[in-house]
Parts: C-alpha cells; structure tokens; sequence
C-alpha cells in the first residue's frame, strides 16, 4: 500500500461527511450561522494538534501568513458553500464545488511551474466539462 493511501482515505471520507452534514446544517439554520459553529468545530480540533505539540508552533513568517490564508480562503470557500446548498441540491454542489483541484492546479503551473502531461491535461479538460453536465 502507498504510504499515502490511509491519510488520503480518511481525508476522502471526512470531506465526504463534511459536505453531507453542511448540507444538513444549511437546511437546519442560516449559512452565517452555520459558519460560526464549523469554525467553533475547527477550533477544538485546532486546539487539540496545538496539545499535541506541547502547545507550541513554528513560527517562520512565510508558514503562518500561507496557513492562515489557507484558512481564511477555507472559511469564506465555506460560507460559499453554505450558501449554494441552502439553494441548490447536495450532489449538484458538492459535485461542483469537488472540482476545486482544477484552481489548484492552474495556480501551481502559474506560479509554482508545474506542469500536465496531455493525459492529465484532458483530465482537467473532462472535470470542467463536468461542471457544465453538472448545470442540468
């Protein structure tokens, strides 16, 4: 098995169940509203890695400015999210809004040079493709 693989499943199961309970939490409440409670939520898993790093953290500049960029664009991604649910169908959405990678990935070969080969290229090609199947 690839060293990847069990982190990889458990991360694919976890944003499996992050969208089906948003999608519940936008049904049950308004999406400001539900925002503040993940946040609340991710703050006592934050707090948790925090313990187990003897309450302490790096501190490189260029470390904390990206993690909470990551965070904030996490956030309001989420609030989004919310936001689309509360009007659109769970598959629909998550299915869209699953595609992220594809942001991802032109940001990696803008700025990071990373490049596709042509079968990965028509890969993209397809998961944007799906986004407009998707449109119904």
């Amino acid at each position: 098995m690839s060293p990847w693989l069990p982190a990889t499943l458990a991360s694919l199961l976890l944003f499996g169940l992050w969208g089906f309970f948003a999608k519940l939490a936008a049904r049950a409440m308004g999406s400001s509203s539900a925002l503040v409670y993940q946040v609340l939520g991710g703050l006592a898993v934050g707090l948790l890695a925090w313990a187990r790093l003897g309450f302490r953290v790096e501190t490189r500049p260029a470390g904390v400015a990206f993690a909470a960029l990551t965070g904030a664009a996490g956030v309001l991604g989420t609030y989004f999210f919310y936001e689309a649910l509360r009007r659109g169908g769970l598959a629909v959405v998550t299915l869209s809004v699953a595609l992220y990678p594809v942001v991802t990935i032109a940001l990696a070969m803008l700025f990071l040079q990373e490049a596709l080969s042509l079968r990965q290229a028509v890969g993209v090609g397809c998961a944007l493709l799906a986004i407009y199947l998707l449109q119904g």
